[in-house]
């Protein structure tokens, strides 16, 4: 999926959430107590529960290549168009966009990483914006999730639409700000990933936000992915994803200079 397609867990316990309701005599006007909330779990216990989530290690570990498409929404910019995702593991990804006639790609062979839009051209990654690309690019980021990040920290839990979700702030081996990635908290599948992305322009906060997830080879991929950074929102639709898809290497490589 898009960037790695952060999927995720069912695990242990569950939220629960409302007190329980009974009939009361008419003569009674004391209310029942609220239930007390669940406690917050462990960073280790929400990790495990995105591995498990997402289908397991075993089912995981069956998959070594991806290809996925759909369309693309800028209500923003008037604009729409279409989407392709090519991933194989261990951490090669390449992401075609189609708008307006215009082709923005985005490749990384499992060492450098490139882009090529109309507007900046041909470049290749580095700093910052290179470690972005190489964690996106993980196939097996479930799996993978704690050697991506030096540090994880719960922070608590928060709505997000209308779902409990656990927030954890994931350090950076780069430094800088955290990530921070939402798990749904009756689910363990992840909502949310708010972190800072860079390019030519600079740096700003991009949010993603994920739903309809669905089952695809015993794992679980989310169908639609909500965008937003500066004041561009684009909404991603997944029509068709296919695992197990023989991808030649060569795909993912930086193209030639014209």
């Amino acid at each position: 999926m898009v960037r790695k397609g952060l999927v995720a867990v069912a695990g242990a316990w569950l939220i629960l959430g409302a007190p329980a309701h009974g009939q009361s005599a008419a003569t009674t006007t004391a209310k029942p107590p609220a239930s007390a909330p669940a406690p917050i779990p462990s960073a280790d216990q929400i990790l495990n529960r995105y591995v498990e989530a997402t289908g397991g290690r075993a089912a995981w570990q069956k998959l070594t290549s991806r290809v996925s498409r759909g369309t693309i929404d800028a209500p923003s910019m008037n604009m729409s168009g279409t989407i392709e995702v090519y991933e194989k593991a261990p951490n090669r990804v390449l992401v075609v966009v189609v708008m307006a006639g215009a082709q923005f790609r985005q490749g990384f062979d499992g060492a450098a990483g490139w882009s090529d839009d109309p507007q900046n051209g041909l470049r290749e990654q580095a700093g910052p914006e290179l470690a972005e690309t190489r964690r996106d690019a993980d196939f097996y980021r479930p799996l993978n999730l704690r050697g991506l990040y030096t540090k994880f920290t719960v922070r608590g839990r928060e709505k997000i639409r209308d779902r409990d979700a656990y927030l954890i702030e994931a350090s950076l081996p780069e430094g800088g700000e955290p990530d921070k990635l939402y798990f749904d908290a009756q689910t363990g599948l992840p909502l949310r990933l708010i972190s800072r992305r860079h390019g030519p322009e600079g740096n700003t906060e991009f949010q993603e936000d994920f739903e309809d997830y669905r089952e695809v080879d015993g794992v679980q991929l989310p169908f639609t992915i909500h965008q937003s950074g500066g004041a561009a929102l684009v909404t991603i639709h997944i029509s068709e994803a296919r695992q197990n898809v023989p991808i030649d290497d060569s795909q993912f490589a930086r193209p030639a200079v014209q």
